[in-house]
């Protein structure tokens, strides 16, 4: 193994010439360059192609039974230096048993703990990664320190401490595949070093030569079976949870293993893949509703199959309190038809499945779809759709059918199919929403692109119950607090936009913006804000108050959290100021507006930690904020003296207030106290 690595060039700041130091058990490549003050640890594999120099910052450290892949670059800057774990000074320090994956770039000065995973082109500078932290696919990670154990996602920009400390836990998953990488990399070492030793693998050729060569009948029988074993063990091994009880049940069985699994508190859920996606064990979530009722979640599962015919699809048990999965089981395969759940039985016993799949006839499914309107009615579910063209449909892109408040069985029934008329050739599905939960029930294809648009007729069998969303009303819909701002908003010219963020960009304050709201009357408004909460009754939404004069927010507000936890006056009731230079009663710096004083003392009584973040007019336009002192004290007079402080120190800035959840590590309010003089 010829190893190309060089002395350190002579330069204006250094002339020590120093040379890399590889321990004898490691593995580097002869198409892999190291240059200068480096030292390689015990069982260390450096890939082919990768370029390590300390020529300009050194030293560096590549601890124990680390793998360094293909094409990754590693070098420091001059000045800046990290503290390693032997407590001296270097330029780049890696720990042991870490991953820096292909392409990765680790730019010093940089300290990179032990059983840490660097995804492929993801980039490390001027940071510090504690150990066992997870760093995906095409991240950047600068001028910030990651708490061991977090997890870092794909395409995530990391750059302020706060994001870093947002950031969530690694899963127990990713650190058994960051060990597997390690343990993949350690095979490979010891394969290569083998392979360049002639005492090793002359043994191994010469096994391989004195082998009877099989015929080529005997050679394409024992490829076939192995071919059939490889797609067999594909098809039975579907998850890396090995926990999962994989039993696969006739057809027939499939809605009684439902209601045994809901029966037992578990949730169900839905995943699909192509032959492509399952191979490699990439499988897509469906959305199925979270409930008890075993005809809501039969019928949705019913859905899937139909919506994923030709994939592979398979139904999984999570035990909620465990937040694990007790049981994956494939339900459909390419070759199937889609699977109908007949023995799926109403309240009074008798068969009352919905079936999904492309109907016989015009008339069958439009019995079936108006079954389904008269049940969801009944129990108080509002109805909507989507519709999508062949492409959208393929991509999960659905777009919103106009509204249908009415609750009048035959009202909604015309509604749909002048819906199915306008979007003829076009695929549709009928959406029943919880409201009081705030969160989708069913979601069941009633209109195909390739099948004749369906004319729905009502049995006239009895009236639905009668049913409207809820209006403002304490507990249910939009709050009343909540209602006063849209008021006060709307009162005042402000234009109303509203963002929603899952569980994990709520923590890293990823918020994603949804169309705006354009009624100009609040009770249209409000209605429109209820639509956007049943529609991600799953996630959290936030109502946004914009100053269109001005180009700026005058309020954020927080209205809705996962599975409809309520939303207090005293978190989000914010008070819109009707004064033109601050939205929130700021006024010259170093002074607190009443309204501010009440918030902040509001905030302190519930336990929240009070901060203050401040940004120049560039930053503010690009709402890069940047953070003040900390606040530690919880005295209110002490809080006051420490915000005075930072608006007086940023009086030509804009500051605004945090209130910030300590246990549950999020904020809780931000408002904008003080604007610089324009």
């Amino acid at each position: 193994m010829v190893v190309r690595s060089f002395a350190a060039p002579p330069t204006p700041w250094s002339r020590n010439l120093a040379e890399p130091k590889i321990d004898p058990s490691a593995y580097v490549h002869s198409f892999s360059n190291l240059i200068g003050d480096v030292y390689i640890g015990a069982n260390v594999l450096i890939a082919p192609g990768t370029s390590i120099r300390a020529d300009e910052g050194n030293p560096f450290h590549i601890g124990n039974s680390t793998n360094v892949q293909d094409g990754v670059v590693i070098h420091g800057l001059e000045k800046g230096r990290v503290i390693g774990d032997d407590g001296k000074e270097y330029s780049v320090w890696i720990g042991d048993s870490t991953s820096i994956t292909h392409m990765a770039l680790i730019h010093g000065p940089a300290y990179v703990g032990n059983n840490c995973f660097i995804g492929f082109r993801s980039t490390v500078f001027n940071a510090r990664v504690g150990d066992g932290c997870i760093i995906s696919l095409h991240a950047l990670v600068q001028d910030v320190e990651i708490p061991a154990g977090k997890y870092v996602p794909s395409g995530a920009v990391i750059t302020t401490q706060q994001q870093a400390d947002l950031l969530p836990n690694v899963r127990e998953s990713d650190q058994k595949f960051a060990s597997h990488v390690v343990g993949i990399n350690e095979s490979l070492r010891q394969g290569y070093r083998c392979a360049a030793d002639i005492a090793c693998i002359t043994p191994i050729r010469q096994k391989q030569q004195n082998s009877p060569q099989p015929s080529a009948s005997v050679s394409t029988q024992i490829n076939t079976q192995d071919f059939n074993q490889t797609n067999q063990t594909k098809i039975n091994f579907t998850s890396t949870n090995t926990n999962a009880q994989r039993n696969e049940p006739m057809n027939g069985d499939l809605a009684q293993q439902i209601r045994q699994l809901l029966g037992q508190g578990y949730h169900v859920a839905v995943e699909y893949a192509d032959v492509r996606r399952f191979r490699s064990g990439s499988w897509q979530s469906h959305a199925i509703p979270h409930t008890s009722e075993a005809t809501t979640v039969i019928t949705a599962v019913q859905a899937a199959l139909v919506e994923n015919e030709g994939e592979y699809v398979r139904l999984v048990a999570v035990d909620p309190k465990a937040k694990r999965r007790v049981s994956e089981t494939i339900i459909q395969r390419p070759s199937d038809k889609p699977v109908v759940i007949s023995n799926a039985t109403s309240s009074n016993g008798s068969s009352n499945a919905y079936s999904a799949s492309k109907a016989t006839s015009n008339g069958a499914a439009s019995a079936d779809i108006s079954g389904q309107v008269r049940q969801l009615l009944a129990q108080g579910y509002r109805i909507s759709t989507e519709f999508a063209d062949a492409r959208h449909f393929r991509s999960g892109s659905w777009e919103t059918g106009p509204a249908i408040d009415a609750s009048n069985e035959s009202t909604v029934i015309s509604a749909l199919n002048t819906i199915l008329a306008e979007h003829e050739g076009e695929y549709v599905r009928l959406v029943g929403v919880d409201t009081k939960a705030k969160r989708r029930v069913v979601e069941t294809i009633i209109q195909r692109a390739d099948s004749q648009a369906v004319s729905i007729q009502s049995n006239g069998n009895g009236s639905s119950a009668s049913y409207s969303a809820p209006r403002t009303t304490n507990g249910k819909g939009v709050a009343n607090d909540i209602s006063t701002i849209v008021g006060q908003l709307l009162a005042q010219g402000h234009r109303i936009s509203v963002e929603h963020a899952d569980e994990r960009h709520f923590r890293t304050t990823s918020w994603q913006t949804l169309p705006a709201i354009t009624a100009k009357h609040a009770p249209a408004a409000i209605a429109a804000l209820e639509n956007y909460i049943a529609e991600y009754s799953d996630e959290y939404v936030r109502l946004v108050g914009v100053d269109t004069k001005a180009k700026r927010r005058v309020v954020e507000v927080l209205v809705h959290r996962p599975g409809g936890q309520p939303i207090t006056a005293t978190r989000t009731a914010v008070k819109v100021s009707n004064s033109s230079n601050s939205s929130y009663g700021g006024g010259s710096a170093g002074k607190i507006s009443a309204d501010m004083m009440s918030r902040i003392r509001q905030l302190l009584s519930q336990g929240y930690r009070i901060g203050t973040e401040h940004a120049d007019e560039r930053h503010f336009r690009t709402s890069s904020w940047f953070s003040c002192s900390p606040i530690a004290a919880s005295n209110e007079s002490e809080v006051i003296r420490a915000l005075e402080a930072c608006l007086a120190e940023h009086g030509d800035e804009y500051v605004r207030l945090l209130g910030i959840d300590t246990k549950a590590k999020r904020r809780v309010f931000e408002g904008i106290i003080h604007r610089p003089a324009k």
